[in-house]
């Protein structure tokens, strides 16, 4: 049902390359997909390739890519794993699991997503979006993004991983958001266990504040009403 309603889904990340991809990835933590759209263009035309990347000055990768948080560390890693992947591998990103989370700075999510995308390979990368909607479906009880992982590979049948990992962001972008999912607009919304209790809580918070609105009106009458008997 998620497949028939995100037909298109694919990474928001501009990239030509399995490089420019990894490093968008990386520049991507706890940032927006937007924003690190808006950076790599400035960054790839100054260092377009591993080798220019290995070489450039640290100072000026961190005032290029500032504006994506983290700067510092962000700078480091790109610099550091653009190092490796010219000297380990003759600048060509490793396309299996265990050399890229040998990179700096990648991990085993940034890993998946290099993995599936730039690859098509059976991974599937676990970031808030997807934990959370995980969750909410019921797909898992994971307590760690690994945890959730695990679940949700038991799941999908293997050709569809890939893709299973951008349905799931999208449904938690566009209605399973966070702190409201928007229930009425979800296209799974009789198989979720969460839809109920989504609706009984915004229910029970349009009750109170109907209760609130009702006090107030009270206490303004009574306050009106009085203000009119000083007058007279």
């Amino acid at each position: 049902m998620l497949e028939a309603a995100y037909p298109q889904a694919a990474t928001a990340l501009e990239y030509d390359s399995p490089f420019t991809l990894l490093v968008a990835v990386i520049l991507s933590a706890q940032c927006t997909d937007a924003r690190v759209n808006l950076t790599t263009p400035i960054l790839f035309a100054a260092y377009p390739t591993p080798q220019a990347l290995a070489n450039a000055p640290l100072e000026d990768v961190e005032r290029i890519i500032k504006s994506c948080g983290f700067f510092h560390m962000k700078a480091k890693n790109i610099v550091a794993a653009s190092r490796a992947i010219v000297e380990r591998y003759g600048g060509e990103v490793p396309a299996d699991r265990e050399r890229l989370e040998a990179l700096p700075g990648v991990g085993r999510k940034t890993a998946s997503v290099v993995l599936s995308v730039a690859f098509a390979a059976a991974a599937f990368a676990v970031d808030t979006h997807v934990f959370r909607v995980a969750h909410r479906l019921g797909l898992t009880l994971g307590k760690t993004p690994r945890d959730v992982e695990n679940d949700v590979v038991k799941l999908v049948p293997p050709e569809k991983l890939r893709f299973a990992h951008h349905w799931l962001i999208l449904h938690g972008r566009e209605i399973c958001k966070a702190p409201t999912p928007l229930c009425g607009r979800c296209p799974v919304r009789e198989l979720c266990p969460s839809a109920p209790i989504v609706e009984r809580v915004l229910r029970e918070h349009a009750r109170s504040k109907t209760r609130v609105a009702l006090a107030k009106l009270k206490k303004t009458t009574a306050a009106r009403a009085t203000a009119k008997r000083k007058r007279s």
